[in-house]
């Protein structure tokens, strides 16, 4: 437990110095996308579901935040928390439809609503379509602190992250995060023991898509932009790579998977298409000699929970 207490206080001076080394924009990124892949693990690492359609939450979340911002001029804490409201609205609605299946059709149904909201995007006014919603102002946080500084900007984004990332460590090591592993490693059992097991995956897969709407909403006003590839299938499948990446069941292995991914793509973006390769390629590599993940493996050979 020591250990455990210590590593997660090096993480929280790692995000404390790491603007003063590191290019803040950059590691904004990384926040954003470690707390989305940290919102999908609690789905398929601690619930044990598989959605291939978590970009919905996430894209969509990014558009509302963006226009709220942009054109109902609300500051940037009332944006994200507009955003993700938006996604906590779908989650619930496509969580309704989608817990009544199990395995391969929950899915499917996830991936077949997320293409109804991609399309919804594409049609709807507000979205502008291909060109995005873009020169989205960051404005000023409670009206008092300006977020032009992407240094101030990072911070932000940082507490954001940590909010998130102590939610989830609180739902997990809650009863009823031990409902949802009860559920991840036999649901008939589960429901044997009279849990509810369709209400349990509801509020899982409400919370997992509430988190990741936090992250989009978050990353459009950091970065000022939310465009159709935020809600495209491709975002979804990269977040099932970041968390497979890094370690499905793991807390801090879907961060680890983030950062090597979004790594990946910010420094060897003049490659173009290869970068694709390259990180099919790590995948594969991950797969054949880290089955758990690179934090599930190394946590499994020192028999310890990360």
């Amino acid at each position: 437990m020591n250990s455990t207490r210590a590593l997660y206080l090096a993480l929280l001076a790692l995000l404390l110095v790491a603007p003063f080394v590191g290019y803040p924009i950059f590691l904004m990124k990384v926040l954003c996308f470690a707390l989305f892949a940290c919102a999908f693990n609690l789905l398929i690492g601690f619930t044990g579901l598989l959605s291939f359609g978590h970009a919905m939450f996430f894209g969509f979340a990014a558009y509302v935040s963006a226009h709220a911002a942009k054109v109902w001029g609300l500051s940037p804490e009332l944006a994200i928390l507009c955003g993700t409201a938006s996604a906590a609205g779908i989650g619930l609605v496509t969580g309704w439809l989608a817990v009544r299946r199990q395995g391969i059709y929950f899915a499917m149904v996830t991936l077949a609503l997320a293409q109804m909201v991609y399309f919804i995007c594409v049609q709807a006014p507000f979205t502008y379509a291909e060109d995005g919603i873009q020169s989205v102002p960051r404005g000023r946080l409670f009206g008092l602190i300006d977020l032009g500084n992407d240094t101030r900007m990072y911070y932000v984004v940082a507490a954001i992250f940590l909010v998130g990332f102590a939610l989830i460590y609180r739902i997990i090591h809650s009863p009823f995060g031990q409902v949802l592993k009860s559920i991840r490693e036999n649901e008939a059992r589960a429901l044997s023991l009279g849990y509810n097991v369709d209400r349990y995956k509801l509020l899982a897969f409400v919370l997992s898509g509430t988190l990741a709407g936090l992250a989009g909403a978050t990353k459009a006003i950091a970065f000022g932009l939310a465009t159709l590839t935020d809600v495209g299938w491709q975002m979804s499948g990269e977040v099932v790579l970041m968390t497979l990446l890094g370690g499905m069941g793991t807390l801090l292995g879907p961060v680890l998977g983030a950062a090597i991914i979004v790594t990946m793509q910010n420094y060897l973006a003049n490659l173009g298409s290869m970068v694709s390769i390259l990180m099919g390629l790590t995948f594969v590599v991950c797969v054949l000699l880290f089955r758990r993940g690179i934090v599930g493996e190394i946590a499994h050979r020192l028999g310890k929970k990360a």
